[in-house]
């Protein structure tokens, strides 16, 4: 199974994050374009580097070029993580961990939660962030957790619907519609999860550090 963290040039997480996917989990990684000055200063050496390399900058090419895959792809109608996005696709990837996707930009960090769902019909697209991991679940899903964690569901529609078990504040068949209504701290009071969600999909936000703690990122 192919699996890799595609780093963005926003604000990554901390080295630990990016190096238990690296080193733990065996993940690939890809920078998407000023994302390679972000693994220069961490000293990562990614696999390939994709981007129009419009930030990128050349000094950091430079520095790769011997041993990271560079292409450039000029094409202005996706954005560098969608370029990623879609070479991991092409090469059978079956999971992608979106890292370096939010910081100071509000529109782009909109952006890129909305390519979350935009792919999530063709690779399993996930978000690390500051202390949060996002995953994007639909159907039925169990999910291991620990009692007391913090756990937060988002929906976007009324037509989504979602049952928990496992919940303190659980939820029995209803929709959480973005901007209406949303299950922000619920909190875990069983070892296992449960989520029945019918008609879409919801994102799902956990504390990444709990997770790697408790080995729940495999």
């Amino acid at each position: 199974m192919k699996r890799c963290i595609i780093l963005a040039n926003g604000k990554a997480p901390k080295k630990i994050i990016i190096n238990y996917f690296l080193q733990k989990l065996n993940y690939d990684l890809i920078c998407a374009d000023g994302g390679a000055n972000t693994a220069l200063k961490l000293k990562l050496t990614p696999k390939i580097i994709i981007g129009d390399f419009d930030s990128a900058l050349p000094e950091t090419l430079s520095f790769f070029e011997k041993d990271s895959e560079i292409i450039q792809v000029k094409r202005q109608n996706d954005t560098d993580v969608e370029k990623c996005l879609k070479y991991a696709i092409k090469h059978k990837y079956s999971e992608a961990v979106l890292i370096g996707v939010t910081g100071d930009r509000l529109d782009h960090t909109f952006c890129n939660l909305g390519i979350v769902l935009k792919f999530a019909d063709k690779i399993n697209v996930k978000l690390a962030a500051e202390n949060s991991f996002l995953e994007s679940f639909s159907g039925g899903v169990k999910i291991n957790a620990c009692i007391g964690e913090i756990v937060s569901i988002y929906g976007f529609n009324k037509t989504t619907t979602i049952l928990t078990k496992g919940l303190k504040y659980p939820l029995v068949n209803e929709p959480l519609p973005f901007g209406v209504r949303e299950s922000t701290s619920n909190v875990a009071i069983a070892n296992e999860i449960e989520l029945f969600i019918k008609n879409g999909t919801m994102f799902v936000v956990r504390d990444i550090y709990g997770m790697i703690k408790n080995g729940f990122l495999q």
